[in-house]
């Protein structure tokens, strides 16, 4: 959305501690890319409701639906609702563009398991959870979803769909 500049970014205010660093970290991206954020709260399925009826009064020019278990539960109502008021939205995980939200870039699950497999066998064997490393996800995907972006009419670079972990068509 290279002439985006107007973004809203959707929180869930009940994971306040969650809410405030997704918007920190969104804030401070924007200011160096120059794009105007709104952040909207919503911690039930009404209040993704009403949040889609302001951001197509307020003509948003795309939506960044900040991550949490409570919206990968709302998924397909997020996906409905984009899809209807035609704004391109984006997610921290797969499910979220498997569901019909426009693209997702954020931690391979997968991996996350497998990693936490390994962890498990380590302890099984003998190893003291404490004297074991925190780790961080190295692993990280993009997964583009071609038919909501020719639904909203938008023509993904060549050059983009390259670099995608997935493409859904």
């Amino acid at each position: 959305m290279p002439g985006a500049v107007r973004v809203a970014l959707l929180v869930n205010p009940a994971d306040a501690a969650r809410a405030e660093s997704i918007s920190q970290n969104v804030e401070a991206a924007a200011r160096v890319l120059g794009l105007q954020i709104a952040v909207l709260n919503a911690s039930t399925a009404g209040e993704i409701d009403a949040v889609f009826a302001s951001l197509a009064r307020e003509r948003a020019d795309a939506l960044l639906i900040g991550a949490d278990p409570f919206f990968n539960s709302r998924r397909v109502q997020l996906a409905t609702l984009a899809a209807r008021h035609a704004i391109p939205s984006a997610s921290g995980g797969r499910d979220g563009t498997e569901a019909g939200l426009l693209v997702s870039y954020g931690t391979n699950v997968a991996d996350m398991y497998r990693r936490v497999g390994g962890y498990t066998g380590r302890i099984l064997k003998g190893a003291k959870p404490a004297d074991l490393p925190v780790e961080q996800p190295t692993k990280f995907e993009l997964v583009i979803n071609l038919q909501t972006a020719k639904t909203l009419g938008i023509e993904v670079p060549p050059t983009l769909l390259a670099r995608a972990d997935e493409v859904i068509e």
